[in-house]
């Protein structure tokens, strides 16, 4: 089956891009200071990605580092190591 550039099948069925990124993706409106948003796509632009994959990179390493720091202190307080 051949697809027209701007088409998708999901559940056997053809459809639109607009209607197949509305099945699939969550928009997420984001605010930055003023001049900050050139900034954030010169550095997404250096590293030749999207600013749209630069921020879910960015999310997801923070959310990593951020269970792993979680992670680590909990350890630490069940090892008995804090307030000894």
């Amino acid at each position: 089956m051949l697809l027209a550039p701007n088409e998708y099948i999901i559940d056997g069925e053809r459809v639109s891009a607009d209607k197949y990124n509305k099945i699939k993706y969550e928009d997420l409106r984001v605010r930055v200071p003023r001049g900050r948003k050139s900034a954030i796509q010169a550095h997404a632009e250096a590293r030749s990605e999207s600013v749209n994959s630069f921020i879910n990179r960015a999310i997801a390493e923070t959310m990593e580092r951020d269970s792993a720091a979680s992670a680590a202190a909990e350890g630490r307080i069940e090892g008995g190591e804090a307030g000894e």
